[in-house]
């Protein structure tokens, strides 16, 4: 059995993955990762994709879409799904394994006891993200090395990436956010995010009706990044007093105008001068150039049947 035909067997005791309204869900989820992966170059012909499976609702969302789009893709790729294990008390090991086996894909289980470590090295009541995310990165390079993966796949999306660029901005003073696609510093390996044009909400309703079986991370207790924390509620606030505002974030990210910036690293400001041509143009004394304002309900009589056709995510 294909691991393509095993995940449309699974969904056949689901009722609700035969509405019409997951059926359009799914579609929406597969046609973005589909133009992620053209827009970027993401996956050619022959490539190995290692997908990071955490046992998170993104990452389960990101192995389901990679194995419908594997099924009808012009060119070939083979998916390994990698889980690591990393001796967390309490780690229900026999769930991914079944759960990858049900649905006859490829995987590895890597098990590493960086739990150890990272409560050895850091005080109680600290963040470990930072210390795990780096020790779980140079597992997942090693592994990729030995499987021969060409491509690793992780499962971020588009309000991760968002969320990152504002992180840098409040936080650490630079305009960084996730790019869909990168090197690592060694040079060895090519990251993918397959998932960057699609939203936390629509991959949480996904995996709701798909009833993935997810594991939490316990690891740090599930302790919320408090900077995070604050930047997706901002977010949160945004996409629904200002509709239209948060997808207007992610197209500026790929419309950058150095010009009109200040990092000379990017542009040569020192050496411009009268007689210059530059690309952007002069805009010095023009207002910003910005849409018109959404559409907004100002009147709360309006029946709320009625309002719901004027949100979107």
């Amino acid at each position: 059995m294909t691991a393509s035909t095993a995940c449309s067997e699974s969904a056949d005791p689901v009722d609700a993955r035969h509405s019409n309204t997951f059926l359009r869900l799914k579609k929406k989820l597969e046609r973005g990762v589909g133009e992620a992966i053209a827009a970027y170059d993401m996956i050619g012909d022959g490539d190995t994709v290692m997908v990071c499976v955490s046992g998170g609702k993104d990452s389960y969302t990101l192995l389901s879409c990679l194995l419908a789009l594997r099924a009808r893709a012009p060119v070939d790729f083979r998916i390994i799904a990698v889980n690591l294990d990393q001796k967390q008390p309490g780690f229900p090991a026999d769930v991914l394994p079944s759960y990858f086996e049900s649905i006859g894909v490829e995987y590895r289980i890597v098990t590493e006891d960086t739990y150890s470590i990272v409560k050895d090295r850091i005080p109680e009541g600290k963040t470990s993200c930072s210390l795990c995310s780096r020790l779980r990165r140079g597992i997942l390079y090693r592994t990729a090395r030995e499987l021969g993966a060409t491509r690793i796949a992780l499962g971020h999306h588009r309000d991760d990436i968002i969320e990152t660029l504002f992180l840098n901005l409040f936080f650490g003073g630079r305009i960084k956010a996730m790019p869909p696609k990168l090197v690592s510093d060694d040079g060895n390996h090519v990251v993918i995010r397959p998932l960057a044009f699609c939203t936390e909400r629509e991959i949480a309703r996904f995996a709701r009706a798909m009833e993935f079986p997810i594991i939490p991370c316990n690891l740090c207790g599930s302790q919320e990044n408090a900077q995070r924390s604050q930047i997706k509620a901002m977010l949160q606030g945004w996409a629904q007093e200002h509709p239209g505002r948060i997808e207007s974030i992610f197209t500026a990210l790929s419309n950058v105008v150095p010009s009109h910036l200040a990092d000379t690293s990017l542009f040569d400001f020192k050496g411009l001068d009268r007689g210059t041509i530059v690309a952007e143009g002069d805009t010095a004394f023009d207002p910003p150039e910005l849409p018109p304002s959404p559409l907004r309900v100002v009147s709360s009589n309006i029946p709320l049947a009625s309002r719901a056709h004027l949100q979107h995510d």
